[in-house]
């Protein structure tokens, strides 16, 4: 490599390095949504459970 090995093999480590912190993160924040949708769900149910409800279809917001 020409006297560069340990920038070429230095800068590599760097990239891989950055690359799984963003795949941790990434899989993190799924996780705490995945978490936090659930826990939503219990508390107000899913949209499912809402839609199969009878008449609440029928019931508009719009102002």
């Amino acid at each position: 490599m020409g006297g560069y090995a340990a920038y070429v093999w230095s800068s590599y480590g760097v990239a891989v390095a950055v690359l799984a912190a963003l795949l941790i993160s990434s899989v993190a924040g799924v996780r705490a949504r995945d978490l936090e949708l659930k826990s939503l769900e219990e508390r107000v149910g899913s949209r499912r459970q809402r839609r199969q409800q009878p008449g609440l279809e029928d019931v508009r917001h719009d102002a």
